[in-house]
């Protein structure tokens, strides 16, 4: 029940940031819940590689390449899921920032009911 929770808030503040930020355009709710579970998949598979293979870029900038390693998943979901689009680096890094504070502010309000 938690893992469609998350899910479903992700895919709730994936269609909010495509509607505020104006480099990143989302085609409809199904894409949206198409979009972060491919996001939860990459961040499952692909991140810790990623994270592995930069960790000494990741402790030389003490953790600010973090940043750039989740535009790097942005982009690639951009890359995977057709509805959804990101128009450069810098939207990605933007979203991704977002996304992250977004989410962990939605996931603190569901478990505490």
């Amino acid at each position: 029940m938690t893992f469609l929770l998350r899910i479903l808030l992700t895919a709730v503040v994936v269609v909010f940031l495509a509607n505020f930020l104006p480099g990143v355009t989302v085609t409809g709710y199904v894409t949206a819940i198409v979009v972060a579970l491919v996001l939860a998949l990459l961040n499952l598979i692909v991140k810790p590689v990623l994270v592995l293979l930069t960790l000494p870029v990741t402790i030389l900038t003490l953790g600010l390449f973090l940043i750039v390693i989740n535009a790097i998943i942005i982009l690639l979901v951009d890359a995977f899921v057709s509805g959804f689009q990101v128009s450069g680096f810098w939207i990605a890094v933007l979203f991704s920032i977002l996304l992250s504070i977004i989410q962990s502010i939605f996931f603190s309000i569901a478990e505490r009911k």
